[in-house]
């Protein structure tokens, strides 16, 4: 029997048809994904589910008896602690233990009886081991509600809904308030939970590692591909290409027959002729248009190269008045960096972040920067200092002052706000869109390192792959916070863990870093014994040991791409004719000169690669 059934869906916002005629059915225990872009009507589905929002036709079923929980929009507080807030979420377990106080003996068996099914007995222990998971340690857990940001009550608010082990959990976005550490933890609970969810997220790797089925919300209509992100890509790719090859079958079919139509319309010998053709010309079937909403693109702005290392950290203190809380850090970059900061939320990541981007002057220690470096700025936060009155070709006047229209817009372009986007009231843009005018601000100098701090929040999935695909090719440093893994895997080569009140480099990947996370929360094993667990340890801090020879191989291959990259350039620059004329003979020379010196630096990567890979060979 269907725990959900969705039939024939409509609703309207605004003028819009966000759903039209939509279908789902969830079955108990199915986990699947809710995708499609940025104002499709997904978050406005699960607010008709969990019945704060009428149909305007159509019918939603949930199955009788059937428990159901969502994340509330608005951030609990209160005097309440935490974990008191948390096991609020369980109201049945609530009214028997009250009932219990004035039950009859009769009715008191039976509140019992009950409360051993539920496991009642163990709820402290399962509300504690949730809200571990999202960040909060014994002590953060007994303290009130309301002593704690909006962004680490919406934790609270998500670890009630996971506490209440409903039949169907509904979640939206509840990666957006999490740090990395957090979302792999909610990745594995998703994967174990017993019940149906119906997750809406822009997390790849949350949508491959946590449901079983894709939902894809487009133009109205929902279809259910199975398997995670990765296959629904697959899938419907394939479907585009039958769809465009049937499309284009037909659309020779209906040039061959209109052509006679044509012709013979006109003649009476061929007129009945002519009048069957244009029946068939009917008959032919109407393929669905395959073209997508135009995709979207991003692009950086090409910094000028600037010398290494471009800014060197030199036991610096970093904190707020006399409070420290980084100490000691040496840290470098280099123009050919890409950094990503782990470790959990308030460990001090953004504080570092600021320093680096110059929000922030250092309690000890010296800062060195390259006396030409430009950093772009980008933080979640900067989207509350927006004048909601304006529009974003203000705000990117006042940023470049004296700039003419077409570059104001050329840089707004540069982040898929078009024309109409760029005059658009900022209180009118969806919060995707006021995170582009956010990257286009922090971008519009060209600067040499790029600071972006949760940057992916409220970007739909294809706009992600834009800034993936747009940080691939920038030519600056990066250095990113972000709760998405996925960015991480495709963007970073180097990791600092930030942590015990310190900075330092992590010698692994991510998945080495999954594995400390890991090991960290599991109880040491009894003395003397051999246990599953040890086994595990010890193939963990095996691949721990072998992690300084992988990286070693990535940084190899990555250098060995740049240099190819700098080397098609300069033989594209020496394949122009204009190079050759007069007065510009230094250029070729020294283009010559540095095409010699990348041959010797690319000989050498490619020995470093091969000499690492052969110690990973050997120690496999």
């Amino acid at each position: 029997m269907s725990l959900l059934v969705i039939s024939g869906a409509v609703i309207r916002m605004g003028g819009r048809v966000l759903l039209n005629e939509a279908d789902l059915t969830i079955d108990p225990g199915r986990r699947i994904g809710l995708v499609g872009r940025n104002g499709a009507g997904k978050s406005t589905l699960l607010k008709a589910i969990a019945g704060e929002l009428a149909l305007d036709g159509g019918d939603i079923r949930l199955s009788s008896r059937a428990r159901m929980a969502t994340v509330r929009q608005e951030a609990p507080e209160g005097p309440m602690s935490l974990l008191e807030t948390v096991l609020q979420g369980d109201p049945e377990r609530l009214a028997l233990l009250a009932e219990t106080e004035t039950a009859e003996p009769h009715r008191l068996a039976e509140i019992h009886d009950r409360l051993v099914t539920i496991g009642a007995d163990s709820a402290p222990a399962r509300a504690a081991t949730i809200l571990a998971g999202l960040g909060f340690d014994e002590a953060a857990q007994a303290r009130p509600v309301a002593e704690f940001s909006g962004g680490w009550r919406m934790r609270v608010a998500l670890a009630t809904a996971l506490f209440a082990n409903p039949d169907l959990l509904l979640l939206d976005e509840p990666t957006n308030h999490l740090d990395l550490e957090a979302t792999m933890w909610l990745e594995s609970w998703l994967a174990r939970f017993p019940g149906a969810a119906l997750v809406v997220s822009h997390d790849r790797g949350l949508l491959d590692r946590a449901v079983q089925a894709i939902a894809h919300l487009d133009k109205g209509k929902i279809s259910l591909t199975p398997g995670g992100f990765d296959e629904f890509v697959r899938i419907r790719t394939e479907r585009a290409m039958q769809q465009t090859r049937a499309a284009e079958r037909v659309a020779v079919e209906r040039a061959h027959i209109q052509s006679f139509i044509d012709r013979f319309r006109a003649k009476a010998t061929k007129a009945r002729q002519a009048q069957a053709r244009i029946k068939a010309l009917a008959r032919l079937p109407q393929i669905d248009s395959v073209v997508e909403d135009a995709p979207t693109h991003f692009n950086f702005p090409e910094p000028q190269r600037l010398a290494p290392p471009i800014l060197a950290l030199d036991r610096v203190d970093i904190g707020y008045g006399t409070t420290r809380i980084l100490k000691n850090v040496n840290l470098t970059v280099d123009m050919d960096d890409r950094i990503a900061l782990l470790g959990a939320n308030g460990n001090g990541k953004s504080t570092l972040a600021k320093l680096l981007a110059g929000r922030l002057e250092q309690l000890g220690g010296e800062v060195r920067r390259g006396p030409k470096l430009k950093v772009g700025y980008f933080a979640q936060h900067q989207t509350e200092e927006l004048a909601l009155s304006e529009n974003p070709i203000d705000h990117m006047a006042r940023a470049i002052p004296n700039a003419p229209p077409p570059k104001l817009r050329a840089q707004l372009a540069r982040f898929g706000l078009d024309a109409d986007r760029a005059e658009t009231p900022i209180s009118n843009l969806s919060g995707g869109e006021k995170a582009r005018l956010l990257l286009a601000l922090a971008t519009r100098d060209a600067p040499q390192l790029l600071i972006l701090d949760e940057p992916t929040n409220h970007l739909d999935i294809d706009a992600r792959d834009a800034l993936v695909k747009a940080l691939s090719d920038f030519q600056g440093a990066v250095l990113l916070i972000t709760h998405d893994p996925n960015l991480v895997e495709l963007v970073a080569d180097r990791l600092w863990l930030v942590g015990d009140g310190t900075v330092k480099p992590f010698d692994g990947d991510l998945d080495d870093y999954r594995t400390l996370l890991v090991e960290r929360a599991r109880p040491a094993a009894k003395a003397g014994t051999v246990t599953r667990k040890d086994d595990r340890r010890e193939r963990a801090e095996a691949r721990a040991a072998l992690a300084p020879i992988r990286k070693k191989a990535r940084d190899a291959e990555k250098r060995i791409a740049l240099l190819a990259a700098e080397r098609a350039k300069i033989e594209a620059k020496l394949a122009d004719p204009a190079i050759y004329s007069p007065g510009r003979s230094s250029e070729v020379t020294a283009a010559n000169t540095r095409l010699a010196a990348i041959a010797k630096e690319s000989a050498a990567a490619e020995e470093a690669w091969l000499m690492a890979e052969e110690e990973l060979e050997a120690a496999s």
